[in-house]
């Protein structure tokens, strides 16, 4: 079983996430902000992160270096989200757009695991 790791400071997002993820029997560990998860990525060892763009605390371009400058974190895929336009530094990066397809979210999720 996969063990994603969602970060996003929307209560509602994560729930509907989670949700949907553990319905197609993935591990979901569900984290408000760049800072807890990379706390809880260092204890689950997650192999793919779904990231919120925007949030306080972390976002989630601080999350994505963070996880660059550790050995352990630096190979594990990104998804981003954003309901905003994607900034031209993800460009290039697997990117949800909010509110999300539950088809192109479990694309991605397969697509990136698999990598």
């Amino acid at each position: 079983m996969s063990t994603i790791l969602l970060v996003d400071d929307e209560p509602d997002i994560l729930v509907v996430l989670e949700l949907l993820l553990a319905a197609q029997g993935y591990r979901v560990i569900a984290t408000r902000n760049g800072a807890e998860a990379l706390e809880a990525a260092s204890a689950c060892s997650p192999q793919l992160v779904i990231s919120d763009w925007m949030m306080p605390v972390m976002d989630g371009a601080q999350l994505y270096r963070c996880f660059q400058g550790i050995p352990s974190l630096k190979e594990i895929p990104f998804v981003f989200m954003s309901a905003a336009v994607p900034p031209a530094e993800i460009l290039g990066k697997a990117f949800l757009r909010k509110p999300f397809d539950p088809a192109r979210l479990f694309g991605l999720v397969e697509q990136q695991i698999r990598r």
